[in-house]
């Protein structure tokens, strides 16, 4: 073995270190985001202060006084709110509802509890970038070519977007215990089932568009899956508000009151997840476009209807009608939000079950 080929042996060692000590980092950030929503339930502090602000907003300034602890603060007035009641949801039909302050409710211990998951999550995607910069090293190429690389890459690219996001100052702690159990469950999948040795790629991957269009499609399905996850938790948000407006219907019980009360409104979840979606669609739809000219240059044809093609395709497809739905058809709420999962249901499809179960002209990396 020449020296060239023991480094690359050597880097991919430590490739297979780097992402096995990223899982274990990942799993002390996943029970950092539980103890985050068990110790982060809004005090009742919190909870009157929230309600004072928002029936205060509803009334003249001169009509308003607040009585905490039995001591009373007059602002012109004589209306004392002695009980408040926490506003979750606004009048029936009306989609303008305040969110919840995030994962960390308002509490100080399940806000340091918040800030220790974010912090080992960070520590965690380091160890996964290194590890994934490894590979890349250990072959000297593009480090997706292949089921194993191109998970691995997928869930950094995951993680990446929802740093993103937080730099930005968006409201999405919420994010982060979904986050991290699902990057846990893929690395998992990809070190004991998807796992391939390093080696080099067959010659039709031999391209420059190997960089454009997967990388393309790593951070369309990064971005996809982050819709998918806020377009779930508004099914289940906007059900917990259609039962706290029946007050003789079944009540939501206290363990999804406790988790519901915390994520943005219904109506903040479905458009963050139309957002997302709308946004990243052009670039999935370029990412359908490079993989055609690089099927030209590679199998001299643009379009086969080989597998792959056909539920990349299925999938666009999919997503467009969510968005000419939501566009045109005036489309919001649940109708479209199943339409969206079915979408996403569709991207998971075309990657696990076409390219594990099916054969064709993309079956030439193994898994």
């Amino acid at each position: 073995m020449n020296l060239a080929a023991e480094v690359n042996e050597t880097l991919a060692n430590y490739s297979n270190v780097l992402i096995y000590s990223a899982m274990a980092v990942y799993t002390l950030a996943f029970l950092a985001h539980i103890a985050e929503w068990v110790f982060g339930s809004r005090s009742a502090v919190g909870r009157t202060a929230a309600a004072i602000t928002v029936e205060a907003a509803d009334r003249p300034r001169a009509q308003v006084t607040v009585q905490t602890g039995g001591n009373t603060a007059e602002k012109g007035g004589t209306a004392v709110l002695e009980r408040p009641k926490v506003v979750t949801r606004s009048a029936a039909g009306s989609r303008d509802v305040p969110d919840g302050p995030g994962a960390a409710g308002g509490s100080e211990q399940g806000d340091v509890y918040g800030r220790i998951a974010v912090g080992l999550t960070v520590l965690a995607f380091l160890f996964h970038a290194a590890g994934v910069l490894a590979r890349a090293l250990s072959v000297q190429r593009a480090p997706w070519g292949n089921m194993y690389e191109f998970s691995t890459t997928f869930a950094m690219v995951a993680v990446a977007t929802y740093f993103t996001l937080l730099a930005l100052k968006k409201n999405v702690r919420w994010i982060g215990l979904p986050l991290v159990t699902t990057v846990l469950l893929d690395l998992g999948l990809a070190v004991s089932v998807l796992y391939t040795d390093s080696d080099q790629l067959v010659p039709a991957l031999h391209s420059y568009w190997l960089w454009i269009h997967v990388s393309c499609a790593i951070i369309s399905g990064a971005a996809l899956y982050i819709g998918a996850v806020s377009t779930l938790l508004y099914l289940f948000r906007d059900r917990y508000e259609a039962q706290l407006e029946d007050p003789e219907g079944k009540q939501p019980g206290r363990f999804a009151s406790s988790v519901l009360e915390r994520v943005p409104s219904a109506a903040s979840l479905d458009k963050f997840a139309y957002r997302i979606n709308a946004t990243i669609f052009p670039l999935w739809t370029f990412t359908i476009i490079a993989g055609a000219i690089w099927a030209e240059a590679a199998w001299g044809r643009y379009w086969g209807w080989d597998p792959k093609e056909v539920w990349t395709f299925i999938t666009w497809v999919a997503y467009a009608c969510y968005l000419h739905a939501r566009a045109t058809a005036g489309w919001k709420g649940r109708k479209a939000a199943y339409l969206a999962l079915i979408a996403f249901g569709c991207y998971l499809f075309n990657y696990y079950g076409v390219n594990i179960f099916v054969t064709g002209k993309h079956s030439y990396a193994g898994v």
